[in-house]
């Protein structure tokens, strides 16, 4: 059993002192743009990565306790088996060292072999085997191993998607069967987003969000989180409001085409910002090309865009579009509906799930509930 905890910590791009609190058994996600920290964060807990400043606990302070001592499982992207050696003896030298006994160690890998898929590789030498399959020898070696915290550094970065998400099941199922903490490094918001746990997002050194990677999605606190936290991420808007007799318009800077009206129920907070410089986001799901509207029927809430080009994906479409100031994402379920790229159509934008930011200090205007 094993709480994790970083006091006033720094390390690698970790400046200005993280504190964080990971529980027993729970399974924590770090995430943010590229060098954001994460690795450094998961190799000074394995005792792998020096520490700048402040501490780490597992109950009691371990800074100066050996990396063997400390009961962790590293899984990183760069882990390569010994070539030369079978996959068993991969998985049964860390066990050995250990002074495991030769019964003790063929039961767990055996047993690990069985949950993974690999007892029809067992035999064979680790090299002989293909990118994907070579990494959950990775993660079969961490789990023989049985330790209190699993720690995972960017660990499937260069697999195919496929594989990839097989072997992030296996880690959601192994923290579902067993007892131990995880802490899963990753940069890609993608996969963050995929693994849907207790999610931390860094930026600028430092943790800009804590919650469930759900609750981010739907209300990242910031610029910094709405412009990394998706896949694709957030639209993000430059413009401003202005108050008029029917309530606050945002305006789209230079030579942007959007003029919409803000709905009060959802920013009763806007009224105060006219006049000032403002980000509008809106998720690509929440922009869809304009559907047919019955003749006198005013348009609200939509504006033309430039369509550049469309990947089309099953029943959707990721279209890539311009308005003239911004290039913007849609997914949208009538693009089969539509010519190609190269037209100007009318989109509409769901308004009661946007998100507005404030330019000067980057932080989001609370809608109401």
């Amino acid at each position: 059993m094993a709480n994790v905890a970083l006091r006033n910590f720094t390390a690698g791009t970790l400046k200005d002192g993280v504190d964080l609190v990971i529980g027993d058994r729970e399974f924590v996600v770090l995430t943010g743009p590229a060098g954001f920290g994460g690795s450094a964060i998961v190799r000074a807990i394995a005792g792998l990565e020096d520490v700048s400043g402040g501490e780490i606990l597992f109950d009691r302070p371990i800074n100066r306790v050996a990396a063997k001592d400390r009961d962790v499982a590293l899984v990183s992207h760069d882990y390569t088996p010994y070539p030369a050696l079978s996959v068993f003896e991969n998985l049964a030298i860390g066990l050995r060292r250990r002074n495991f006994g030769e019964s003790e160690t063929k039961k767990r890998i055996v047993a690990v072999a069985a949950v993974l898929g690999l007892e029809e590789e067992l035999e064979q030498k680790a090299d002989s085997l293909p990118g994907g399959r070579q990494r959950l020898v990775g993660l079969a070696r961490a789990m023989v191993r049985q330790p209190k915290v699993y720690l995972f550094d960017e660990p499937f970065r260069d697999l195919d998607s496929a594989a990839a998400r097989r072997a992030r099941t296996e880690i959601v199922n192994l923290q579902q069967r067993s007892s131990a903490t995880i802490i899963y490094a990753t940069s890609a918001a993608a996969e963050a987003i995929a693994l849907d746990q207790r999610t931390v997002v860094f930026s600028s050194g430092a943790i800009q969000q804590d919650g469930p990677a759900r609750a981010i999605y739907d209300e990242p606190e910031n610029l910094a989180v709405a412009s990394f936290f998706g896949n694709p991420p957030m639209n993000l808007v430059a413009g401003t409001l202005r108050q008029e007799r029917s309530g606050v318009v945002f305006s789209e800077s230079g030579d942007g085409t959007m003029t919409l009206p803000l709905p009060l129920v959802r920013f009763p907070e806007a009224a105060s910002l006219a006049g000032k410089s403002v980000f509008l986001g809106l998720r690509p799901e929440d922009i869809e090309i304009e559907g047919p509207v019955a003749t006198g029927t005013p348009v609200v809430a939509s504006f033309r865009a430039l369509v550049e080009r469309a990947e089309p994906s099953g029943a959707e479409a990721t279209v890539y579009l311009n308005t003239g100031a911004h290039s913007l994402i849609a997914r949208s379920r009538r693009w089969g509906q539509e010519a190609g790229g190269g037209r100007r159509l009318q989109f509409r934008a769901t308004l009661e799930k946007a998100h507005l930011f404030d330019a000067e200090t980057g932080g989001r205007v609370t809608p109401s509930a």
